[in-house]
């Protein structure tokens, strides 16, 4: 009776401790922070449950962006950003969460900084009032000055409603995608988080003037100075990037997923107009104009029109890359091939396309008309988070393809 009774109780033992422990109930919207060096950066995450399966995504302005994988590993709950090269790592304890975010970077530096949480839809900044005084809707020309002393200009976008400010900045090379913030006495505040964008924005407030500091990256910061201008521009996208004397036509031969080049020679670019995307699976802007383009070969499935990316990565290796193109691809139902065309540095873009004068920007197309010329390019993308200069960019687009189409 005695060795049953031990048998017993180490079946029962047993049971316990292979029973899976219940996981906390974390889905609903988080208000999350990481350090930078001007301060916190606070932004929003939403975790909902579908079956068996966690998702996560990133709340900015009116973009849900869904980030790769959340998933459990013993008692840490793991946010994986595999195309960023990123990963938050938290214990839940109730409605609080903390642990740490972690991003390598090109050169596999690791930067890494503590990451806390709070259940609610709490405002993005502490201090934020219904009631404001500065009404700061429409156009900033903005200066930014780096930590070396070198300068760029930037458009800032910004609608106002009370006391919630959205919008973005426009560069040469791109957007700064979806801002979110609130005013908090006489200062702007405004976040993003995206996986790999960590962007704080504060500036005081003096009337029609803007000054203060911009971090990403958890470390790097800039100053700028933005003043209230509705004629603000910036310089032409369509005159940054060109082909060098002598040139008409661009030419590569790059292979794709399946270990097959690709070339404009190829029988289905032929007769065709052509679009060339110039991106990086890391990069968000190209990720904004990849789901517009996907959207126009949706709604354009018989237009004499290839699409094709070629794409520039951390490390130019087949092994390393088209995982993250592919996991692209999927995420945003992409349809055209994205080939490797070779790695971020500036010996890698000169010797994939020797015929332009640079790239200088991720995302960059090019225009291929279906006697092969180069009708244009177009430098950055204007995003949705631009507001009038994504629909205006959308427009021109439509109408620029069409045109091409008709020839």
């Amino acid at each position: 009776m005695k060795y049953i009774s031990i048998i017993s109780i180490y079946i029962v033992c047993l049971f316990v401790s292979c029973t899976p422990k219940e996981k906390p109930n974390i889905e609903g919207i988080w208000r999350a922070e990481v350090p930078t060096v001007t301060g916190p950066i606070p932004f929003h995450l939403k975790f909902e449950r579908q079956n068996d399966s966690l998702f996560v995504f990133a709340l900015n302005g009116e973009e849900s962006l869904q980030l790769d994988n959340a998933h459990w590993e013993n008692d840490s709950l793991h946010i994986s950003m595999e195309l960023f090269d990123a990963v938050i790592v938290a214990a839940v304890d109730g409605d609080q969460m903390r642990g740490r975010y972690e991003k390598k970077l090109g050169n596999l530096e690791t930067r890494a900084g503590t990451f806390t949480a709070q259940k609610g839809e709490l405002p993005r900044f502490v201090g934020a009032r219904a009631n404001v005084e500065h009404q700061l809707s429409g156009k900033w020309a903005t200066t930014f000055t780096d930590e070396d002393g070198g300068q760029y200009e930037a458009i800032g976008v910004f609608d106002q409603e009370q006391n919630n400010i959205t919008g973005s900045f426009l560069t040469t090379t791109g957007d700064y995608r979806y801002l979110q913030g609130n005013i908090v006495g006489d200062s702007l505040m405004l976040s993003c988080f995206d996986g790999t964008h960590i962007f704080l924005f504060k500036a005081r407030i003096h009337g029609d003037t803007l000054t203060g500091n911009f971090s990403s990256s958890l470390l790097y910061k800039e100053t700028w100075r933005g003043i209230k201008d509705e004629g603000a521009s910036l310089p032409d996208p369509e005159s940054l990037t060109f082909l060098k004397d002598g040139y008409n036509k661009i030419a590569f031969n790059f292979p794709d997923s399946e270990a097959k080049n690709v070339s404009l020679s190829d029988t289905q670019f032929q007769d065709k107009v052509v679009l060339v995307q110039i991106l990086g699976s890391w990069c968000p802007n190209c990720m904004d104009e990849s789901r517009f383009l996907a959207q126009w070969q949706k709604e354009n499935p018989n237009a004499p029109v290839e699409i094709v990316g070629l794409a520039f990565e951390k490390k130019n290796d087949p092994d390393f890359a088209f995982p993250k193109i592919e996991k692209m691809k999927a995420r945003f139902g992409l349809q055209y091939p994205i080939l490797l065309a070779g790695d971020t540095s500036a010996e890698g873009r000169e010797k994939a396309l020797p015929m332009l004068n640079h790239i200088m920007s991720f995302p960059t197309m090019i225009y291929i008309d279906k006697q092969g010329l180069v009708r244009k390019i177009h430098t950055g993308f204007s995003g949705p988070g631009t507001g009038e200069y994504y629909q205006k960019f959308t427009e021109d687009f439509d109408r620029f393809v069409q045109k091409l189409i008709a020839e």
